[in-house]
């Protein structure tokens, strides 16, 4: 059959309307993530992911391991480190025994709201580049979750009536607090808060509306009092070399869909907040406000563990906390 030029110049047409460019070769990397896809995190990466492969033309395509599939939160920053994947996202604080300033937002009562949420990330974020800087890794964006609340079989009006109760941890913070007002901490992932409530391993938990929806809190506990206790950042990074093999314009569509995800995030937190605080009410769990003797309760243990952090994290620690406190 004879191949006419008008045939080869339309197949050519089509051929690069469903491949990148030639001499544009394609890259692809791996992401890692412990959160399920049903996460108000996930749910952000994923689209974070299609606005790159879009704005790219498939030049750099990532493959999402959700729910810690590939990698488990312990796992994952070193995993991006050794090349095993070349995209993260991490809960800062649970790396907190690696280096204080991935704590600061764990602090309880220093964060209670999402505009404050925001100043302490974007004081907090230099000092968080300059720490990944120097294990070979690029911050891109950082989204809080939504603000911690407690968790109790009965209504809780003061820090007192936790004490000797075993309490669920889950990071060095959480364990400070517990021991703090008399509890007994007690490590458990969320994955097995059902049964650890369940056979008493613990009795009340710090943790927000949105992990009280994934891990189906009204199975183990009746009353859910919002503190605005804290909220954690979680943090998405790239591996620096990774990131330096890009092509320029890639490496550029890169970090705008990375600005745009951080600005989303705290769209959906803000929505997160909201939604999973109505679930817990329509799935049987009485949403109980806090009594002025919990939360002035709270702020004397928040000035005490605030300036337990300060100490451990020196003068930029200081530094830190003090600009916060300015601009709040």
């Amino acid at each position: 059959m004879k191949l006419h030029r008008r045939d080869f110049l339309a197949g050519a047409a089509g051929l690069a309307a469903l491949a990148p460019s030639l001499g544009q070769a394609q890259t692809r990397w791996q992401m890692a993530t412990p959160y399920a896809d049903g996460n108000l995190q996930t749910r952000n990466i994923r689209t974070f992911i299609q606005q790159i492969e879009q704005s790219t033309g498939g030049r750099l395509s990532i493959q999402l391991h959700s729910n810690g599939s590939l990698l488990p939160m312990p796992q994952i920053k070193r995993g991006v480190q050794q090349g095993q994947v070349q995209l993260g996202e991490i809960l800062l604080t649970a790396y907190a025994n690696e280096d204080v300033f991935f704590d600061a937002d764990a602090i309880p009562q220093l964060v209670t709201n999402l505009a404050e949420a925001k100043k302490l990330a974007d004081l907090q974020k230099p000092f968080i580049e300059a720490r990944l800087a120097r294990q070979g890794l690029s911050l891109l964006y950082m989204v809080p979750w939504p603000a911690a609340g407690l968790y109790a079989q009965q209504p809780v009006t003061s820090l007192e009536q936790l004490r000797g109760q075993r309490f669920r941890t889950f990071s060095p913070m959480t364990n400070r607090f517990a021991t703090i007002i008399g509890a007994n901490p007690t490590l458990v992932q969320a994955a097995e808060l059902a049964q650890a409530f369940a056979t008493g391993i613990v009795s009340a938990q710090i943790t927000s509306a949105a992990t009280g929806v994934d891990t189906s809190a009204w199975d183990y506990a009746k009353i859910f009092t919002p503190l605005g206790f804290s909220m954690t950042k979680n943090a998405v990074f790239v591996s620096r070399r990774a990131l330096e093999g890009l092509p320029a314009d890639v490496r550029t569509a890169l970090m705008e869909a990375s600005a745009r995800a951080e600005a989303r995030g705290y769209e959906l937190s803000r929505d997160s907040q909201t939604q999973a605080e109505a679930t817990l009410g329509q799935r049987g769990m009485q949403v109980l406000q806090p009594s002025e003797q919990l939360l002035g309760d709270l702020r004397r243990v928040s000035q005490q563990m605030t300036q337990e952090w300060i100490e451990r994290a020196g003068e930029d620690g200081k530094k830190l906390i003090e600009a916060y406190l300015a601009a709040r």
